[in-house]
């Protein structure tokens, strides 16, 4: 049985080191909406251990809800805590993690993103045999690491034909 009541992935929570530069990068780079700003939060007591799961003195000067297109809200955080770790993890860590983004045309998009500077991991690849034939993608870096990919299926993917969801392929 699913949990009662589910509709869907309402938000994502990202921690990065810097609120304005990542603000920058989101709305420069990717288009972002900000939909509201909130902060600080701090606790004298254990409340950021007991409902974050975070260091009892971490604090959160403060946070901004933020769109990006048509997905779901993103909620990037900015910490300060002790013993914080500098460097997000790789996708292959326990709790690695990133993000998709859908394009309409993967060589300008990524000539976009060379020609701001970002680092754009090899060339796009395009799966051709499989669920996932028509599907195009590239990983790309925010300035401070967090990893990014970008997708594209233009005709759509070959496993989505056969299903109810259709993603973002056009006229679909």
């Amino acid at each position: 049985m699913t949990l009662p009541g589910l509709k869907g992935v309402e938000h994502v929570g990202i921690t990065v080191p810097n609120l304005d530069d990542a603000m920058t990068f989101f709305k420069q780079v990717l288009g972002a909406e900000i939909l509201y700003e909130i902060g600080p939060f701090e606790a004298e007591d254990n409340w950021m251990t007991d409902n974050l799961g975070v260091d009892a003195r971490a604090r959160v000067p403060r946070l901004c809800m933020i769109r990006v297109g048509n997905g779901p809200t993103l909620e990037v955080f900015e910490y300060e805590a002790q013993n914080q770790q500098q460097h997000p993890p790789r996708n292959s860590d326990i709790g690695g993690h990133h993000l998709a983004l859908y394009v309409d045309d993967m060589d300008l998009a990524v000539a976009d993103l060379q020609a701001r500077g970002l680092a754009v991991l090899g060339q796009p690849k395009t799966v051709t045999d499989g669920p996932s034939a028509g599907l195009s993608w590239v990983y790309f870096l925010a300035p401070w690491g967090l990893q990014l990919e970008l997708v594209s299926y233009p005709t759509g993917i070959a496993a989505y034909k056969t299903t109810a969801y259709r993603g973002y392929a056009r006229g679909q």
